[in-house]
């Protein structure tokens, strides 16, 4: 999911993880997890497509049941965009999963780093952060309670993963190519990184999880030669 737009391929807690693997957060530090739920060809959300795609399988479902319970940080659009959906999540035509997953995250600590926003927020355990996020979640890595993930938040994201604070990140791959419908197309708004492979698993339905350790680069490793 992303900062704009209702997302078809994203739950509102996408947080599943890999016992044992990843890199460990800095010294007495939380973990900082991004996480992105997309289609094949890297959107986030498509015009007339269920959540989830339609193929959210029980095994995939019962894994991020038992994620641990992760402070959720998000920018200024994802929260207006959610909180609105949260409040019609009950009268809309959505699943039951859904509609858990939204009564879910009213439950859990929230983190909205917005500049135009004031308290206090509307959302139940939501709390405003208007100083640099990068700078905010330094300091919530080395003092917060419960790791961290980002609940989609592309611009967030990023300036997360440019300034060197992400320990993983992490891609469902769900098998679906929305071509013409697709929106929030992910990867068009990023950087150079290099992605270090640490984890990978295969759903019942052929959902697919990879994991990596990234690194922003300062330029693309090429050689002198330049296109045309």
């Amino acid at each position: 999911m992303s900062e704009t737009g209702a997302s078809a391929g994203t739950t509102p807690d996408p947080s599943p993880s890999i016992p044992g693997q990843g890199p460990p957060p800095g010294p007495g530090g939380q973990e900082l997890l991004v996480d992105f739920i997309l289609s094949l060809d890297g959107c986030a959300a498509a015009e007339g497509w269920p959540g989830w795609w339609g193929l959210q399988s029980p095994e995939y479902l019962d894994w991020l049941g038992q994620e641990p319970e992760r402070i959720q940080l998000m920018g200024a659009t994802t929260y207006r965009m959610m909180s609105e959906m949260a409040q019609q999540a009950e009268s809309l035509d959505v699943s039951a999963e859904e509609k858990a997953s939204f009564a879910h995250m009213a439950e859990v600590e929230k983190i909205v780093f917005s500049s135009t926003l004031t308290p206090p927020l509307s959302w139940p355990n939501s709390r405003l952060i208007s100083t640099d996020a990068a700078e905010a979640v330094r300091e919530l890595k080395r003092t917060a309670s419960r790791p961290l993930t980002t609940v989609g938040s592309i611009r967030l994201s990023h300036s997360l993963l440019r300034a060197g604070l992400v320990d993983r990140f992490r891609i469902i791959l769900f098998p679906v190519i929305t071509g013409r419908t697709g929106l929030e197309r992910i990867w068009e708004r990023f950087e150079d990184f290099t992605l270090e492979l640490i984890g990978t698993r295969t759903f019942e339905g052929g959902l697919q999880l990879l994991e990596y350790a990234p690194t922003p680069l300062d330029a693309p490793p090429g050689t002198a030669w330049q296109r045309p």
